[in-house]
């Protein structure tokens, strides 16, 4: 929800300014003294509730006109805490900030219109209207199809790094108590497993949250960088664990074939000193 609200509050005026114009090309007061509001909804395909609050009394005066239902479980509710941050300034009409709307658990914007007694509310969808000026791109059965991919994949990573815990824990104690293979490798390799385990399972949480579950529309989001630096700094991490494990078993076994740990040594040594300079020049262009 961040995402929104930062683009919401970015391109403000221009959101604003396009609902006023097409507010001022409809005969409002006639659609409230008529509580007739099918033109509104043709108008706004994002507007999703209409709802009038009397002045004087600070009640709610209809019922919750949605685009293909009405419902009266609000009405006659007391709605002053509504009307007592609504500030004209001077016009007929105001704006609120992005909510979650009690009615529809939508993220919206509530334009309020003055007319004679009563206060018009009008909820507008907040996705529908950044889709609606362009400031987020959205097809949605494209969407519907890559959500459901993100959320099989991630499942599928998050149930695999699964996998990986108990085989690693199945294999030492096979090893440990059965077989009675006590070695320094026997402790690397669930130790190395482990820890892909942990670097698969941060890459399934960050696919879900972003594509699945918490969907970000920033264009500027540095949350991929993050999760690729997240990921490179684990892979890194059970690389040394297996480069300490090659070099303790060559050691002992045959000294003579210590320059393959070597190899491994400065491939790491490669691979941290890339990660550095990627760091080093992302922090450069963000200041």
């Amino acid at each position: 929800m961040e995402d929104l609200i930062s683009i919401y509050q970015g391109n403000k005026n221009k959101i604003e300014d396009f609902i006023e114009e097409s507010i001022s090309n409809i005969q409002i007061e006639r659609c409230i003294k008529n509580k007739n509001f099918k033109e509104l909804f043709s108008t706004f395909s994002s507007l999703e509730l209409i709802y009038l609050v009397n002045k004087k009394t600070n009640k709610q005066s209809s019922e919750n006109i949605f685009r293909n239902k009405t419902s009266n479980s609000s009405l006659n509710q007391n709605r002053s805490y509504l009307i007592n941050k609504l500030d004209f300034s001077n016009k007929n009409i105001c704006f609120t900030n992005v909510y979650i709307s009690s009615a529809t658990q939508n993220r919206c914007f509530t334009l309020s219109v003055i007319y004679e007694d009563e206060i018009l509310f009008l909820d507008f969808n907040l996705i529908s209207v950044l889709e609606k000026l362009d400031l987020i791109e959205r097809n949605k059965i494209f969407h519907r199809i890559t959500k459901f991919y993100y959320f099989v994949a991630g499942f599928s990573l998050a149930l695999f790094s699964l996998f990986i815990i108990f085989y690693s824990i199945y294999s030492f104690s096979l090893d440990l108590f059965i077989n009675d293979k006590f070695s320094l490798e026997m402790i690397f390799k669930p130790i190395v497993s482990l820890t892909l385990s942990l670097a698969i399972f941060d890459l399934a949480k960050t696919i879900l949250e972003q594509e699945v579950f918490f969907k970000s529309y920033s264009r500027n989001s540095s949350s991929e960088i993050n999760m690729f630096v997240k990921f490179l700094i684990t892979i890194i991490i059970a690389l040394s664990i297996e480069t300490l494990m090659l070099v303790f078993k060559i050691a002992i076994s045959d000294f003579t074939q210590m320059i393959y740990a070597l190899y491994l040594i400065v491939g790491v040594s490669l691979i941290i000193i890339s990660l550095s300079l990627f760091i080093y020049f992302v922090n450069k262009k963000t200041v």
